[in-house]
């Protein structure tokens, strides 16, 4: 299975959908939590040129934020990228 990573935030919305595809998909990750961490959201910025979360990365490949999780999904390539 793919080595999934999450840069995450406990009250985001879109985290928790993009949590609950990779949950409902059986998928392992790891969950990077940036609430009040300013160096974590840093570092999740500079690696995906973006301040929003989600931010998705698998098998070091960076996928996005929710919505392309999910364009992912329903293109039929997300279980591909997942290994399953």
């Amino acid at each position: 299975m793919a080595k999934v990573v999450i840069y995450s935030s406990d009250w985001c919305p879109y985290c928790m959908r993009a949590k609950g595809l990779l949950n409902g998909k059986g998928a392992d990750f790891e969950e990077i939590k940036v609430d009040g961490k300013p160096q974590l959201r840093a570092e999740m910025a500079q690696k995906a040129g973006r301040t929003s979360v989600p931010q998705i990365w698998i098998d070091g490949r960076h996928v996005g934020g929710c919505d392309d999780l999910y364009a992912l999904e329903r293109a039929g390539k997300l279980d591909a990228l997942l290994g399953l």
